[in-house]
């Protein structure tokens, strides 16, 4: 028990054999549960983690680091924790950082805490200028689209309160990190980073989400355009709309120009027909944003009504 709090810590891991051992050692001894996910590992990694205690999690084959993470969330639901620790097995966090993220929970400040790289200047880790700055630019992007200044969207290394846990609802398979700050921000969870040194690569292989940052953007900007639809629907929409209301009206202006100095509409007619299928385009997204948001509605209450069902059962 920490501080009267039963602590539970997931480690999603796919063959971290050369890590998992010495991970799991270094975690402090009031953790109450450990339970490894193991995501289709083809090494050694599930033995080495049952022989060290471990609850283990089986994925028959790989199944992404998202999905781990919801299965891992399941697992610790079941222990009973009030705070679920999320880190990587890959030896690049320092499990003695743990109480740090514990403590803003225990002491009632915020429901989700997260390690940051990078708020901190003096704990920016060594990493290419290519992560450096992908990270930076995503931050930003879900900072803005949150209305919230974020500093490190992307890093492994959080805690949840009981009541964070019970409110969260992902989707996403490929990576869960993201959409999880989204998730909460629209739901008016209380979020803290707290500035901590982490290291900047891997001490064995490569990373399974970042190796390629080409599959890695593409995975994550879908992540991020699905949970602002399905939670903004409406200026989701609107947005589209009003760009094809606007490419439109251009054209419209476009051949009045056209017809202004020439009194003939051919050769431009095409312009007309263009504008006006635009226009309608605009219309039907717009009306769509207003069915859509009607939904969201309806989701937003189901999701409340889960999270009342989970208090309840606790």
């Amino acid at each position: 028990m920490y501080k009267n709090s039963r602590i539970c810590v997931i480690l999603p891991a796919y063959n971290e054999e050369a890590t998992i051992a010495s991970t799991m050692e270094a975690i402090p001894p009031y953790v109450d549960d450990v339970v490894v996910v193991d995501d289709g590992s083809r090494d050694a990694t599930a033995r080495i983690a049952e022989r060290l205690g471990a609850r283990i999690v089986r994925h028959g084959r790989n199944r992404g680091v998202g999905a781990a993470f919801n299965s891992g969330i399941r697992a610790a639901h079941e222990t009973g924790a009030d705070i679920v620790v999320n880190m990587d097995a890959d030896g690049q966090f320092n499990p003695a950082d743990i109480e740090k993220l514990l403590d803003p929970i225990v002491a009632g400040r915020a429901a989700f805490v997260t390690a940051s790289r990078f708020k901190d200047p003096r704990l920016v880790p060594r990493m290419s200028r290519v992560k450096y700055w992908g990270n930076r630019v995503m931050s930003r992007l879900i900072g803005g689209i949150a209305g919230q200044r974020f500093y490190d969207v992307s890093c492994g290394f959080r805690a949840y309160s009981r009541d964070a846990v019970d409110q969260l609802n992902l989707f996403g398979r490929y990576t869960y990190t993201q959409e999880s700050f989204l998730n909460f921000a629209f739901k008016g969870v209380s979020i803290l980073e707290v500035p901590l040194e982490v290291r900047g690569t891997r001490a064995h292989g490569r990373s399974r989400v970042a190796a390629n940052l080409f599959k890695y953007a593409y995975y994550t900007t879908k992540i991020i355009v699905r949970t602002y639809r399905d939670y903004r629907p409406f200026r989701f929409f609107a947005a589209a709309a009003i760009a094809l209301f606007a490419a439109g009206l251009a054209l419209f202006a476009y051949l009045a120009v056209h017809y202004t100095r020439t009194g003939a509409l051919t050769p431009h007619k095409w312009a007309g027909f263009a504008g006006a299928f635009l226009v309608m385009l605009g219309t039907a997204n717009l009306f769509l944003g207003f069915v859509l948001d009607m939904f969201a509605r309806m989701r937003i209450n189901q999701e409340q009504i889960l999270y009342r069902l989970k208090k309840l059962d606790m």
